[in-house]
């Protein structure tokens, strides 16, 4: 009997550029285990609002080791004053240690019902899962984003302008490319997927056709 290869995939991508969909759909497709790496931060970032008091590198640490993966669902963690306390701790390379051996674990050893992992972020392919089997850079233009975004937005009822959403992730944009530690870029070794014109369905066709192809070599 043929023995199953473990499957690590690593995304990369600025916001709303269609990575977590993807990440969603090779998870399911492959039954990888599926980490939304930027919700951990989230988490952080929502235990230092709540906790301003006893918020330290210690309390992180002992939280994160105790995290559940089911905690990063909580809705709450959507909010513009939690990504706001996100985008500040995540640029604190003690914080970033910590996510990082929790990411490890999540990707070399995840629950025995899957067959690998994949992972989406800013710096997966850069800094955490450096040597995974796949890597893909998932992008698409600042406007194709925002209106995704956007869209997003006006689902929730959430009352916020196009041209605010625009705005707001060019911000995003700098500050992921521009922070000291772990910034978005595209390695040499990832495969660079452009949604701009692409569907969903186009866009995981795209890859899946990648991964097949190596998957059986």
């Amino acid at each position: 009997m043929k023995k199953k290869i473990f499957i690590t995939v690593a995304i990369d991508s600025p916001a709303a550029a269609g990575a977590g969909t993807q990440s969603k759909l090779i998870a399911k497709h492959y039954n990888l285990f599926y980490l939304d790496t930027g919700k951990i931060y989230r988490y952080i970032g929502l235990l230092r609002l709540k906790n301003k008091k006893s918020f330290s590198f210690n309390f992180i640490k002992t939280k994160i080791n105790k995290l559940k993966i089911h905690k990063l669902n909580n809705k709450n963690l959507l909010s513009d004053d939690v990504a706001v306390s996100a985008s500040i701790i995540a640029k604190q390379k003690q914080v970033r240690n910590i996510v990082h051996q929790f990411q490890q674990s999540c990707a070399y050893n995840p629950p025995k019902k899957y067959f690998g992992s994949v992972l989406d972020g800013r710096d997966i392919t850069s800094v955490q899962l450096r040597k995974a089997m796949f890597k893909f850079f998932i992008t698409a233009s600042l406007e194709t984003r925002a209106k995704r975004r956007f869209k997003e937005y006006k689902d929730l009822n959430k009352e916020i302008s196009y041209l605010e959403v625009l705005k707001s992730i060019k911000k995003r944009d700098k500050l992921d490319r521009t922070r000291k530690y772990g910034p978005l870029k595209k390695t040499r070794d990832s495969i660079l997927i452009n949604t701009t014109k692409l569907s969903k369905k186009a866009c995981f066709k795209k890859i899946k056709a990648i991964m097949d192809r190596k998957l059986k070599n």
